[in-house]
């Protein structure tokens, strides 16, 4: 049971999470994930089958940092008002959403200490729903492609250090596999850090 809210809990923080990249992206003027149908909270139309129930199933399993994303949300770089930020601002919507979501529970779990005004079951699925999107706001600010941190740090870069941008795409997938497997401890500590100062445990 634990297994499947862990996975019910991906699947809509990374639905909110992709959801908010095209929703800024629209705000922005660029309306190309509108246009395809993709500022919806329907889970069906954002799934992965790998990244949304896959892989957050077997590390959960295997005890690691539960991690997952949903299929990316198109836009075009170029209809963005802002210029070469405007990247950076779609894909720091996405964890700023997951650390909304974060808030809001945590209001209740803080709410519910002093009022009791839910069963201890509430809060601790609350407090799963909090740790999940922190984690997902940590491991997606990580500046490696295809994750929003790197579009955060080729936005500020200047053109003549591209080639880290290209190097970094190019050997993307071993940092991220190694991210996962041998950094784990680190974004569990991230993690604690941040639960602490949400929730205050």
């Amino acid at each position: 049971m634990t297994v499947i809210f862990y996975i019910l809990v991906i699947i809509i923080s990374v639905v909110i999470h992709e959801v908010s990249h095209g929703y800024i992206a629209n705000l922005l003027g660029d309306p190309t994930a509108k246009l395809s149908g993709r500022l919806t909270l329907n889970p069906l139309v954002h799934l992965d089958p790998l990244g949304s129930i896959i892989i957050p199933a077997a590390l959960v399993l295997m005890g690691l940092p539960v991690i997952g994303w949903a299929k990316p949300v198109p836009y075009n770089p170029y209809n963005l008002r802002v210029g070469k930020w405007g990247p950076a601002y779609v894909a720091l919507a996405g964890p700023a959403s997951n650390l909304i979501v974060a808030g809001f529970f945590s209001i209740l779990i803080r709410l519910n200490s002093v009022y009791t005004l839910a069963p201890a079951t509430f809060i601790q699925f609350s407090t799963l729903i909090v740790a999940v999107n922190i984690i997902l706001a940590i491991f997606n600010l990580i500046p490696v492609p295809p994750l929003d941190g790197s579009k955060v740090l080729f936005a500020a870069l200047p053109y003549h250090q591209r080639q880290i941008e290209v190097w970094l795409e190019r050997y993307s997938l071993i940092f991220i596999l190694g991210i996962i497997f041998f950094a784990g401890n680190i974004l569990f500590y991230l993690q604690n850090i941040l639960l602490h100062l949400f929730i205050g445990r």
